[in-house]
């Protein structure tokens, strides 16, 4: 009898156990579906690093305290840092956790309130994140370089951590336990995912690893998508000469740039730039000629530019530039830098233009003072971009 009821109680124990491990199953595949389910509503990048690091952190999710997320940038070889998220501290963490306790969020919750404050993360975290670049060399970029390479994931225990505690990675997260995984799309990895459980401290378990695995190859795939789509569009916005965003792409950023410029009362500025005495070089020396020299201008102001600038080429040789956040002084100095940058410049056989030098002639107005829309204050620009070529050109005019 006492056999027969060792039997049956094994039998149960086994019977809980399995029961266990199908509950954990169906939550752990339900949260894959569900941040699979969030990934597939945008085919914005930004959108897309926040849902995979919403799915990591989110306590309906895989629940870790925080999460980082790089992109293996093989263009310049680096890996860089594009987004950070989780508390700084063990008092913010607590009132991020009972806030969303109390609002009773899930996952959807959180991706949408992301979704409609503009996508901005302004977390001290986060823009440290964001400015990490790290080289693709095993020996100078440290353990995320080495898991870039490597592809596999990796477990840093406690136990080890003080093998890595140079690494710039751990320093910056001061962390006592971290795991990586890589994002892979078609066998090839293109990103990073970093978890720790720093302000609660719990031991990060294989259970943990392996679903952060199964989202990590969904979120590969995920941000190969994304890139894709944005090359596309940006390809479609750009202009096939120079490589700059094209008239039609400036006017549809110009009113995107001045709705949110009105929402957040703050200024915005935009330069209008002409070659001067472009037409005898043209002349001279043939469309070629002309068409080497427009790209190598737009070459020198992409790269003289500010990143949250916009350059276009407005048509023929005349470029414009849309600086948010800008009022009427900052915008004259970085014009009147630009003007110089060009002067100074070597460009080819320009000795043949009246001057000896190839230069240009910036107008530029300011919003609110100078237009209210798009139209006004492309008007206003263009007008002091007139009096700037009556006053000699080469000139600065506002």
């Amino acid at each position: 009898m006492e056999k027969i009821c060792a039997i049956i109680n094994s039998i149960m124990e086994e019977l809980i156990k399995t029961k266990q491990e199908l509950e954990r199953t169906k939550t752990e595949l339900g949260i894959l579906y569900e941040v699979s389910n969030a990934m597939r509503t945008t085919l914005r990048l930004d959108e897309i690093l926040y849902i995979i690091l919403t799915g990591v952190t989110a306590h309906t999710g895989l629940g870790f305290n925080r999460a980082i997320l790089f992109l293996v940038n093989e263009k310049e070889g680096l890996i860089e840092g594009k987004m950070g998220i989780g508390p700084e501290s063990g008092e913010e963490a607590k009132q991020i956790w009972t806030n969303i306790e109390q609002e009773k969020m899930n996952l959807d919750d959180l991706i949408s309130a992301y979704k409609f404050s503009s996508g901005h993360l302004e977390s001290g975290f986060n823009k440290q994140v964001r400015h990490i670049k790290l080289p693709m060399r095993q020996n100078d970029g440290g353990i995320i370089a080495l898991e870039a390479l490597s592809g596999l994931p990796l477990h840093v225990t406690r136990e080890i951590m003080h093998k890595y505690s140079n690494d710039p990675l751990v320093q910056l997260l001061k962390t006592e336990e971290l795991v990586i995984v890589p994002m892979k799309s078609k066998e090839k990895v293109n990103g990073l995912i970093i978890a720790d459980n720093f302000i609660t401290k719990e031991p990060i378990t294989k259970d943990d690893i392996r679903m952060l695995i199964m989202l990590g190859n969904q979120a590969g795939l995920a941000v190969e998508n994304s890139q894709l789509y944005e090359k596309t569009v940006t390809r479609a916005h750009s202009d096939y000469l120079t490589d700059l965003w094209n008239h039609g792409y400036f006017q549809a950023i110009l009113q995107k740039e001045l709705e949110t410029t009105k929402a957040t009362k703050s200024p915005l500025s935009l330069i209008m730039l002409d070659i001067d005495d472009f037409k005898i070089y043209n002349d001279e020396l043939g469309h070629q000629a002309g068409d080497a020299i427009l790209k190598d201008l737009a070459s020198l102001l992409k790269n003289q530019s500010r990143k949250m600038d916009y350059v276009c080429r407005y048509g023929g040789e005349e470029f414009t530039i849309i600086l948010p956040q800008t009022d009427k002084n900052e915008a004259f100095m970085i014009a009147e830098r630009l003007r110089l940058d060009i002067e100074k410049h070597k460009f080819i056989q320009e000795e043949i233009l009246p001057k000896k030098k190839l230069t240009v002639s910036l107008g530029l107005a300011t919003f609110p003072q100078d237009g209210l829309t798009p139209t006004e204050l492309i008007r206003a620009t263009d007008k002091s971009l007139y009096e700037a070529k009556n006053k000699g050109k080469n000139n600065t005019c506002c």
